[in-house]
Parts: C-alpha cells; structure tokens; sequence
C-alpha cells in the first residue's frame, strides 16, 4: 500500500514538473514575441498540449488568462516607451498590437488610469524628472540601513530590466516544481548595468530570493551570496516603466548631497506586491542602492 502511494506521488510530482517545464518555455515565448500578433494555437504548439487543455492549466498555474497576460506586459512596454522616449503614440499602439490609436488609450487609461498622453506628461515618472530638473535632493524619503550576507538563488535575465519577470517566472516556477514555494516566498532582483549606459539587449540581472543556508541550491537556478553592507533605501510606489527617473534621481541628485560614496556592491530591488493582482500606480517596491558609510 505505501509503496502504491509512493508511486502516485511520483506520477503526480512529475506531471506537475512536466507543467510547469511548459509554462516556462511558454512564458519565454511570450516575453520573446510580444511585437508579433501571438494567436492561442501558437502558445499551445509551443506547450506541446491542445488549445483547450493549455489554456485552462495556464491559467491555473499563473493565476491570469494568457490573454491578460499578453496585454499587461504589452502596456508595461508601451508605458516604459512612453516615460523614457520619444517615441510616437501611434507607434507605440501598433508596437503593443493594437489596431488602432483608440483602442490602445482605451485599454491603457484602463489600466494606468491616465491616456497615454497623459502619462507621458504626469505619470509617477514626472515627479522624478521634476525633482531631477529642479536639483532637489529632498523630494522623496531615502533610508540608510545595514543589511548582513544574505544567501539567495536566483535566475540570470540577460535584457530589457522590464522583462526581468521571465525569469522571475522561472525561479518561482522551479520552487513550485520542488514543492518550495511559500505564500510569503519575497520577489526579489539585482541588477547589474546601467541602462542609460549600456544597450537594453546586454542589461544583466537576476530574479532571486533569500535562500536559506542549510537547503541545497534547487536544480536550474544559481547560488547568489548577497555581500553585507549599507544601502539606501527608496520606497517606492507606481508603474515598474517609472523606476528608470527613480534611480536617475537616487544617483543624480540624491547620492551627490548624501555624504555617502556608492559602492561597487550590485543593488537591488525587493516587490511587496505582484503586477498579477495589482494595479501599476498601486504596485510599490523598495530600491536599494549599495553606499559606504
């Protein structure tokens, strides 16, 4: 008898395994097309199931439709092009695929609370660029505090710092394989390059969370010894598309008034919520820029 229900656990552990090894190559599809009309049919080659199956397990596992999926990360592109370019709204929209001008402010304002004039003009991004403008270094609350190692895994993202949510999917989707994954299991990202330096397709990064020491590092994902020392902390609220003027303003304007010299330390971001469930204006995160003190 025990040896029977050894053997469903088995069957069951790897059918969930074999689930979540499809959702991740259909996430990375998703994250490698979003400028291509994506029909269902194409998803489900992709996962190797019928339409019908695919779609229900998708949405099971992720906890949205594919379809809200492609528009979330479709408008998150769309507002990071209208804070941080020049781009053309009509370009925008067909980029976001969108048939026409119309139907893409009508699915933005809906999800951004503003047509995309509007944000691009006063989005969260604005007060930054403000405060940039003006020189002040007290428009927003900035902490210091000290932080031990900390041991995490992780998942390398090499690209776009936006589409770091693949491999964010990737990490949580491994712990959910191994059955490791907590309710409370922190979402966070260290970054490596300077995006007004760099190209977007060479930006590195990683998807990680705090590992503890006495757990083995789970297979397809990487040890990442977080060293000690102290940060700055930015609490910050809005759209992920806003952080680029955040950080121009932690390093531009903050950091030269503070006393504090910035560390070679990677710094890092920690999610106290997940775009999944929650608006982009509402969705808050602390960034933590390495000093020395």
């Amino acid at each position: 008898m025990i040896a029977e229900l050894c053997e469903v656990e088995h069957i069951l552990r790897t059918t969930q395994q074999s689930y979540r090894e499809r959702l991740d190559r259909v996430t990375a599809y998703l994250h490698a097309n979003l400028e291509t009309d994506i029909g269902i049919d194409d998803l489900s080659n992709v996962a190797c199931l019928s339409s019908y199956h695919w779609h229900r397990i998708y949405t099971a596992m992720s906890g949205e439709t594919v379809a809200i999926t492609l528009r979330r990360l479709r408008l998150q592109r769309a507002a990071d092009r209208l804070a941080n370019s020049d781009m053309l709204i009509s370009k925008i929209a067909r980029l976001a695929q969108y048939s026409s001008q119309d139907a893409f402010s009508r699915a933005f304002r809906k999800a951004y609370g503003k047509a995309p004039g509007a944000y691009r003009q006063s989005g969260s991004h604005a007060a930054f660029k403000a405060a940039i403008s003006s020189g002040n270094a007290n428009s927003f609350g900035v902490s210091i505090e000290h932080h031990t190692a900390v041991r995490c895994i992780s998942v390398p993202h090499v690209g776009s710092y936006l589409q770091i949510d693949a491999a964010m999917g990737k990490l949580f989707g491994t712990l959910a394989k191994s059955n490791m994954l907590l309710e409370n299991t922190p979402m966070q990202a260290e970054f490596y390059d300077d995006p007004d330096l760099s190209t977007e397709e060479h930006l590195r990064s990683a998807a990680c969370t705090p590992w503890p020491d006495y757990l083995e590092v789970p297979e397809d994902t990487e040890e990442l010894l977080r060293p000690p020392g102290s940060f700055a902390k930015l609490e910050y609220k809005g759209p992920y598309a806003d952080m680029r003027d955040a950080y121009r303003w932690l390093y531009g304007v903050w950091l030269p008034t503070s006393g504090f010299e910035i560390s070679d330390r990677p710094g890092f971001e920690v999610y106290l919520n997940s775009p999944v469930d929650t608006k982009p204006e509402d969705l808050r995160s602390d960034i933590f820029l390495p000093v020395e003190t």
